[in-house]
């Protein structure tokens, strides 16, 4: 599936700010109506580190009612963890009705880092998948509405990402030995991927690949994907859409003061 992927689609940063306030209130309405209609809806994001995932989940949630979502950044399980079934941990954070998890990570860590790390069998690896897909059946077949993405990005641009980040003294944190050796290893990761992606992809649990090279293009499909996915899930329920002249009058006030903002967005 990465192999498809061309890595040239490009959005420019004047284009994304000015679309990016409808986009932002057309996802509150669906959140509200989600809530009111008790649609449990579940966004992952996997992907390369530095492919800019938290800063997708971040201009997605901004404008949302934060009552409405929770948010899951998922690292390695504690120790207490281990005792108990392994996606014991992620049922506990599954959402009510009318809630939203976003998951910055997944439970698709055991076969994506726990596997190129060797902390788990092959076989577990195996049983895993597995327990993915049915983990996933189960949810949707209760109504809850899963959408799962996966930002590219190619081994070339991780290292100038990485790079960037290394220079700059108030960044410089965020890259660590542990971030270099999974680059190192970018071939295994992206055969690791390439699995998981084909096995686990399904209608009720689809993956989107987003083209995450440009920092603005990965968003807006983001946005995009999430809004059509809940406006089908709503159907005749779906709040109408606003005009576009009105909805542009209506976030001139929020345009014009997240211009004014500089590196978040």
């Amino acid at each position: 599936m990465l192999e498809n992927v061309t890595l040239k689609k490009r959005l420019s940063r004047q284009e994304y700010k000015r679309i990016l306030p409808g986009l932002q209130a057309r996802l509150f309405e669906l959140e509200e109506a989600c809530w009111t209609n008790g649609v449990p809806t579940i966004l992952v994001f996997e992907g390369w580190d530095a492919a800019g995932k938290g800063s997708t989940i971040a201009a997605l949630t901004q404008r949302l009612d934060p009552r409405g979502f929770r948010m899951f950044p998922i690292t390695a399980p504690r120790t207490y963890e281990h005792q108990r079934p392994w996606l014991w941990r992620f049922w506990l954070k599954t959402p009510g009705r009318g809630e939203m998890a976003i998951f910055d990570h997944s439970w698709y860590r055991r076969v994506l880092d726990d596997r190129v790390e060797r902390a788990v069998s092959k076989q577990a690896v195996k049983e895993a998948l597995h327990d993915i897909v049915e983990f996933e059946r189960m949810l949707a077949e209760d109504g809850t509405l899963i959408l799962k993405f996966f930002l590219h990005i190619s081994k070339k641009e991780q290292k100038q990402r990485f790079a960037a980040l290394a220079a700059d003294p108030l960044e410089a944190w965020r890259v660590t030995a542990e971030d270099w050796e999974r680059h190192r290893q970018y071939g295994k990761y992206r055969r690791a991927a390439e699995e998981m992606l084909e096995f686990t992809n399904s209608g009720y649990a689809p993956w989107t690949i987003a083209d995450a090279t440009s920092k603005w293009y990965p968003r807006k499909l983001v946005f995009d994907t999430v809004i059509a996915a809940m406006e089908a899930r709503l159907g005749p329920k779906a709040p109408p859409k606003t005009p576009a002249p009105a909805a542009d009058s209506k976030d001139a006030e929020l345009r014009q003061a997240m211009e004014s903002m500089e590196g978040g967005l």
